[in-house]
């Protein structure tokens, strides 16, 4: 069986769709655990509600762990303004011009929903003669909501307050030649080709090692997938974005293969290993360095954990942003996954 494109983007639509930033994540997991259960798989959840999977393989006294995240980029509701609108504080890594002007959504602790629009307070060029001039900050920055509220008292009353998530649109869209654009791939196209990963080990022969698919909802706050990691696991690989800029050899058609990021050099003979493996494979891969990136492999490290660690995934342009990948870089990480999986560990 080889990867079936419709159902990876279906997934993948699918899942991109439900907002995940981090610390509301039930949603996005709750269809992940919906997604395993096909497979009749022993399942646990974690305390901070991370999923782990596994799959027996011949040999059980050694085991491998692919991690990717579920949770996304966000933001929560800091303030109230006296007119009605949201100040934000950001959840993750990113710049506000990076969501200036995008749809989003308001998550209440009592359930509710609303949508807005993330927008400057000074938008409009025929009021504000320096609308573009301004920085694109927190004191700046606010949601304009859908709703009738002129004051600080309406919105309330709506049930909105400070403590709120507020997700963003992704805009998902699949190109008739074959990008994939949409915000939120870092690192939900990861959760998808895992998520197929699984489904070809249902009609595979028994993997060499028992594995172990940890689905972390923590990675864009710093300490995703880094506890619950079982007594057995030597080696630790985390299937996540790779970036594309200036200076960069990562693309959006290969699958990236990270030397170092900015926790320092993954495990030497790991990430050889998967080089070599998309070399014999005639898999299109890039080996790169991406100085301002962290992982939920590194947050294992940095947790203490006794393991071999490296990083691959698709490419992903314009990261943290309105990102864009296409189906070949897909392809590529899918082929690197399923040789690895299959392949014996090194010495």
């Amino acid at each position: 069986m080889s990867l079936n494109l419709q159902s990876l983007l279906q997934r993948l639509e699918k899942i991109v769709n439900i907002p995940s930033p981090s610390g509301y994540t039930e949603e996005v997991l709750a269809a992940i655990f919906s997604e395993l259960s096909q497979f009749d798989l022993p399942i646990e959840i974690t305390n901070k509600g991370a999923i782990i999977a596994k799959v027996e393989g011949r040999e059980k006294s050694r085991a491998r762990l692919l991690t990717a995240h579920v949770d996304t980029l966000g933001a929560m509701v800091k303030e109230v303004k006296s007119d009605g609108r949201l100040k934000l504080t950001k959840i993750g890594g990113f710049n506000w011009n990076a969501v200036e002007g995008e749809y989003c959504q308001i998550h209440t602790r009592d359930g509710k929903t609303f949508t807005g629009t993330i927008l400057m307070h000074e938008t409009s060029v025929h009021v504000y003669q320096n609308a573009g001039d301004l920085p694109r900050n927190d004191q700046h920055i606010e949601v304009r909501l859908d709703e009738k509220s002129r004051s600080k008292e309406e919105t309330l009353k709506l049930g909105i307050a400070p403590g709120d998530f507020v997700s963003f649109d992704p805009r998902f869209q699949y190109t008739a030649s074959q990008f994939i654009k949409s915000r939120h791939l870092d690192d939900k196209a990861s959760v998808a080709l895992l998520l197929s990963l699984l489904e070809w080990l249902t009609t595979a022969e028994i993997p060499p090692y028992t594995l172990y698919f940890y689905f972390s909802n923590n990675e864009e706050i710093g300490f995703g997938g880094n506890a619950s990691i079982p007594e057995e696991v030597v080696e630790y690989l985390a299937v996540d974005m790779g970036a594309i800029g200036d200076g960069q050899t990562t693309d959006e058609y290969s699958v990236s293969i990270c030397a170092k990021d900015s926790s320092g050099p993954y495990h030497y003979a790991l990430t050889n290993q998967m080089i070599t493996l998309a070399r014999e494979n005639k898999i299109p891969h890039q080996v790169d360095i991406y100085p301002f990136y962290g992982s939920d492999a590194s947050a294992a490290i940095r947790a203490g954990y006794d393991i071999r660690h490296a990083l691959i995934g698709p490419g992903i342009e314009s990261s943290h942003a309105q990102e864009r990948t296409h189906i070949d870089s897909m392809i590529a990480t899918f082929n690197l996954l399923k040789a690895y999986v299959s392949a014996e560990m090194i010495d």
